[in-house]
């Protein structure tokens, strides 16, 4: 079964640029291992993903990220069987809050600091429509 699971979680370690790397570097690695698909985002100290593929390997990275000591607070925000994936052909998307993608956070975002502790699954998921076709991709 095809699922997608959207996750928030607090940054518990400093991020630093080569921190934001090593974690996209190792998600796309993993994630397309096993067909995982989707974006990770992070902006305020707040990590956004959202995971797509099998029930069964989502379901393990989600419990491998919520051991990880760089994630605090995770909490499944969105959740969902699928008909098709969202981010084909991509192990893992990453974006971060340029000033190119600021706006974009703050659209959907319910304070004046992107929250997606606050957002609607609904919210969440118009919030990935746009951002596959409208951000700036860390490569």
């Amino acid at each position: 079964m095809l699922i997608q699971l959207t996750y928030a979680s607090r940054a518990s370690v400093e991020v630093t640029p080569q921190v934001v790397r090593d974690i996209a570097e190792k998600s796309q690695k993993n994630n397309s291992a096993v067909g995982i698909t989707g974006a990770l985002c992070y902006s305020n100290g707040i990590f956004l993903q959202k995971l797509e593929g099998d029930r069964r390997f989502v379901s393990r990275v989600y419990h491998k990220i919520q051991s990880d000591a760089r994630h605090a607070e995770a909490v499944i925000v969105d959740y969902s069987e699928m008909d098709c994936r969202d981010f084909t052909g991509w192990g893992m998307g990453f974006m971060v809050a340029t000033n190119e993608n600021q706006e974009l956070f703050l659209k959907y975002s319910t304070t004046h600091e992107f929250n997606p502790y606050l957002m609607s699954a609904k919210a969440l998921r118009l919030f990935f429509n746009e951002i596959k076709e409208n951000v700036r991709w860390l490569k």
